[in-house]
């Protein structure tokens, strides 16, 4: 009997790893995409960035300051160039707000705008404040495994639920065995590829290893792009819940990473 279980339960364990059951499959995809923004985001977390602007004639680079806790909330502060400084975004609980330190104005981002250019960039507000919209609102599919670097990576096929509150027909992530982002490709509703987030550079920061550079690009847009290097990052450490507010947006109390 004790044997015919071990069987048993080897057969299912083949099912899952094969992907010849959909529903198991299934589970174990959104386990893995939850488990990667989970390791991104960590409890909290603090960075550095530098974010590069690239179109066909001009250049430009901000450096901004990233303070996050848990999924719903995020803080994005520009602290150069000195044209720029001080421009800043809160986002808490799905909602987002922008911060303009020459006329000392908040501005709540509506919906209508959430699709538009984050701060000129390949980047939507969409993609900055929708952290975790790709666990709630989206079925996930293994369809199927490579490698990359002697490790397993993870394609995976994100479909919306029905009358699911998002822009994209589907979005396909490449995630590495060790939960890092290695690809995240955005397709219409005719199931067109528009953009894709690519990961250049992986390094060791902040007690792991992260993604330290990703270039977000158009497909149609060729010789433009976006590209976000992480200078310096720490996890884990004591953020005030005071640091997203609005208060706190306009006047900020917290100026370093801890």
């Amino acid at each position: 009997m004790q044997r015919l279980l071990i069987l048993t339960h080897a057969f299912l364990l083949l099912f899952v790893w094969l992907g010849i059951s959909p529903a198991f499959a299934d589970q174990r995809a959104t386990a893995i995409v939850k488990a990667a923004i989970d390791y991104w985001r960590d409890e909290s977390s603090c960075s550095v960035s530098k974010m590069t602007i690239h179109r066909r004639y001009w250049q430009r680079t901000m450096v901004m300051r990233v303070w996050t806790k848990g999924m719903k909330n995020s803080l994005v502060r520009v602290i150069a160039p000195k044209k720029d400084k001080g421009n800043a975004n809160l986002i808490s609980n799905d909602k987002m707000w922008a911060f303009s330190p020459k006329t000392r104005r908040i501005i709540k981002i509506p919906s209508s705008m959430m699709n538009q250019s984050w701060m000129g960039s390949d980047f939507s507000n969409n993609d900055v404040a929708k952290a975790d919209h790709l666990l709630k609102y989206y079925t996930h599919t293994l369809k199927r495994i490579q490698r990359h670097q002697g490790r397993k990576v993870y394609v995976i096929e994100a479909v919306p639920f029905e009358y699911a509150p998002v822009v994209w027909g589907k979005e396909v992530v490449k995630i590495r065995a060790d939960y890092l982002l290695l690809e995240h490709a955005f397709y219409d509703q005719d199931h067109r590829l528009v953009k894709k987030m690519v990961t250049k550079k992986i390094k060791f920061m902040g007690g792991k290893r992260i993604v330290a550079k990703q270039r977000m690009q158009k497909v149609n847009r060729p010789n433009e792009w976006t590209e976000i290097v992480v200078k310096k990052a720490k996890f884990k450490i004591n953020v005030p819940r005071s640091t997203f507010t609005q208060s706190n947006l306009r006047n900020p109390r917290l100026r370093r990473c801890r």
